[in-house]
């Protein structure tokens, strides 16, 4: 299984927080392959401190890595409308990394459950 990763648990990894390095490790254990793509590197880069650049790129220079595509735009695009429809704002970068992992079948890890409400992804717990 490919696990993409939501930027909260790139962020807990990097600050060894809420046990999100033993999730991590426990994935690579079990044999899945750990992802990040265009949003969660942007995040991650725009909350970092200078003494961290070293540590941060050696992290995300590990994972495998998913481009935001037409496809994944677009689907992004009518997931951010669909539950705007139903009264439920979603920010653009949570439907993006959610359509990142809808487009290309990946399961999403991510300390933030609430922001991806899509019963159609695949959300893995980090407990």
């Amino acid at each position: 299984m490919i696990i993409l990763l939501d930027t909260s648990v790139v962020v807990d990894a990097l600050n060894a927080r809420a046990g999100s390095r033993r999730f991590l490790q426990a994935q690579l254990n079990a044999g899945h392959t750990l992802a990040c793509c265009a949003i969660t590197t942007a995040e991650v880069y725009a909350g970092m401190r200078k003494h961290e650049a070293q540590a941060t790129g050696e992290f995300l220079d590990q994972l495998a890595y998913y481009e935001s595509t037409r496809a994944v735009a677009r689907r992004a695009g009518h997931l951010k409308a669909d539950w705007a429809r139903k009264g439920q704002t979603l920010a653009l970068p949570d439907v993006l990394i959610a359509a990142v992992a809808l487009e290309h079948g990946l399961a999403l890890a991510t300390g933030n459950r609430n922001h991806f409400p899509m019963p159609e992804l695949n959300l893995l717990p980090l407990a």
